[in-house]
This record gives C-alpha cells, sequence and structure tokens, in this order.
C-alpha cells in the first residue's frame, strides 16, 4: 500500500487575511481528499514537520513590506537541519499584502532557492491597499474572488503532488 503524501501548509495571520488564504488553499487542498494536508502556524512548525512533507506552501502577511517576523523565525529554524534533505520538492507561495508583497516573495524565493525547492506557481498575492495604522491592524476580509484563487491554487498542489507530477 502506498502512503498519502503529504502538503505541508505554513502560514502566520495577525489581522486574520493569511489565514483566510490558508484556509481556502486547504479546502481546495482537501476536495478531493488525495493527500494529507496539514496546516501549521510558522512558531509551531519544526523541521521534522517540514522533512515529512512532499510539497509547502508557505503563506505570510507582508510586514513593513517583508515576510512577517514569525515566519522568518519559522526559516531560520529549519533551514539548516533540512538543507540538501528536501531539494526538488514543489512549494507555492501566498502573501496578504497592504502594498505589493512583491519583496515578501523574493524573500521566500531566496530562501526557497537555498533549499533547492521548485516553485510550481506564482506567488499568489493579495493586496488590502491597508496603507494606514487603523487599516493595517483592522482585521481583514479577503474577497470571495481572492478567495477561490487561494482554493484553485490549493486543488492544483495536492492534484501535482498526488498525481507525482512534483
Amino acid at each position: 500500500m502506498q502512503t498519502q503524501k503529504t502538503l505541508l501548509v505554513v502560514y502566520y495571520s495577525v489581522t486574520g487575511g493569511t489565514e483566510q488564504m490558508a484556509r481556502a488553499l486547504i479546502k481546495g487542498a482537501t476536495a478531493e481528499g488525495i493527500v494529507n494536508v496539514q496546516l501549521k502556524l510558522a512558531p509551531q512548525t519544526s523541521a521534522g514537520d517540514v522533512l515529512a512533507a512532499g510539497a509547502y506552501v508557505f503563506a505570510t502577511p507582508e510586514n513593513l513590506g517583508a515576510v512577517s517576523g514569525l515566519m522568518k523565525d519559522f526559516f531560520d529554524r529549519c533551514y539548516y537541519p533540512a538543507l540538501e534533505k528536501i531539494t526538488g520538492r514543489a512549494y507555492a507561495t501566498m502573501i496578504c499584502a497592504g502594498s505589493d508583497g512583491h519583496n515578501a516573495a523574493r524573500q521566500i524565493e531566496r530562501i526557497t532557492t537555498g533549499w533547492r525547492l521548485r516553485a510550481v506557481a506564482a506567488p499568489l498575492i493579495v493586496c488590502t491597499h491597508a496603507q494606514t495604522a487603523e487599516e493595517i491592524l483592522r482585521p481583514k476580509i479577503i474577497s470571495a474572488e481572492d478567495l477561490l484563487r487561494c482554493e484553485t491554487l490549493g486543488s492544483l498542489m495536492a492534484n501535482g503532488l498526488a498525481l507525482g507530477i512534483f
């Protein structure tokens, strides 16, 4: 009997936007029940979780034009224990941004390049256009259209992993 492959979704969220995106992705990834999907908060994710998964989705808010501190902490803690042990595995990135999210995407791309992971989708960036302190700190509501994009990415990740495409 073949063991079911695991998609690990590592996320961090303060105002709820990134969490909504991650949960929509999970909905798409679990729709057909073809892979095991683990949703883990970045501070609770270990190198063992990374090593046990066959593919990844990294979901983070954009904080001050960068990856959130606790997502960066996840990468800092897990980078060397996983180095050279996860080469070639697939990943995707989701960013809940206030401005544009591209620098956060570049940061994750640099880290995953070091891990020698393979991006299987362009970074999915949802821009909330929150620019004032009040807007930035306010709980986010992600649009149905953007949540559907996340759900579609989840389906793509699960199917690609299950079919051995990546």
